[in-house]
């Protein structure tokens, strides 16, 4: 199935990829290939998302890891707090113990790759998909096919998230009300595009 997928459709998916791997995720969620889309699909289909409100930028906000360059956020502290852990207080003792940059120092660096994109003392370098990202790609396939249309294109990935979101998806997505007017504009696009 993949062969049937067009350049960006196919860049998006390995963005999707890629996403997941700098999130630290153990596989590729339907929200990692929304970030891909908006990675990589056609700027006017990557506009018409950024006028319903989604923009990269926004997305990875909203998964809170924009701009943050600490492992844990604000939620992960408030949880460490309810079982009697001050976060801030580990996060000092860790400066004070191993300097300032040492929570800097914990992240792994592109350097810790190995060989055929095997992580040192890590995990194999390929991510999986999960049940719904797969499910996805498919749907993708089947909104081409209904469109008659032989190629998958990035519009196609976004009608099969958009019919099958998973719920950070469809948070990131305005929920249901987001996904149905998105829905109409994505088929929409395509028409003018075809």
């Amino acid at each position: 199935m993949f062969e049937r997928f067009a350049g960006n459709a196919r860049m998006a998916v390995v963005a999707a990829q890629e996403q997941a791997r700098e999130l630290r995720s153990p596989e590729i969620r339907v929200e990692h290939l929304l970030l891909g889309l908006l990675q990589q699909a056609e700027p006017r289909l990557r506009t018409l998302l950024a006028q319903n409100g989604l923009t990269e930028r926004n997305a990875l906000r909203s998964l809170g890891t924009a701009g943050e360059d600490e492992p844990l956020g604000a939620g992960d502290a408030e949880a460490l707090r309810s079982i009697g852990i001050d976060l801030d207080a580990v996060r000092e003792s860790l400066e004070a113990n191993f300097g300032a940059d040492a929570l800097n120092r914990a992240v792994p660096s592109d350097e810790s790759w190995g060989l055929r994109g095997r992580r040192r003392g890590g995990r194999f370098g390929h991510i999986p998909f999960t049940r719904g990202a797969k499910k996805v790609l498919e749907l993708s396939l089947r909104e081409a096919l209904a469109r008659r249309e032989k190629t998958i294109e990035t519009g196609h990935v976004l009608l099969g998230i958009l019919r099958a979101p998973g719920p950070v998806a469809a948070e990131l997505l305005g929920g249901s009300e987001g996904i149905t007017r998105l829905r109409g504009e994505v088929h929409t696009f395509l028409d003018k595009a075809a």
